[in-house]
């Protein structure tokens, strides 16, 4: 039986037309810490600190619903698409199962 579920949801976002850094953390931050107000989530910069034109984001929660997990981490991605003057190139879902008997993946 499981104890309960770690989702994480790992964007990646590109904005090929910004040509420095302050530009791009002007469009990323903005989104990242509303994203942190919005919703019971912890929010990441992960990759492409130093990138001027594409940044890797990543958000993780916890519950004991498979459900809400991915329901949170689903929100969270059309927060991220929605809210942001950048394209996302791709994103991946991953929830991980806590104390299952074998510790595998849902």
């Amino acid at each position: 039986m499981a104890l309960g579920y770690v989702g994480v949801l790992t964007v990646r976002v590109e904005m090929p037309w910004v040509s420095n850094l302050k530009e791009k953390r002007a469009l990323v931050r903005p989104v990242v810490e509303r994203l942190k107000a919005r919703y019971p989530l912890t929010v990441a910069r992960l990759d492409g600190l130093d990138a001027h034109d594409w940044e890797v984001i990543g958000v993780a929660t916890l519950s004991n619903d498979y459900g809400w997990v991915e329901e949170t981490l689903r929100m969270a991605a059309d927060f991220i698409a929605r809210e942001g003057e950048y394209r996302v190139a791709w994103e991946e879902t991953d929830i991980t199962v806590l104390g299952g008997e074998d510790g595998e993946e849902a």
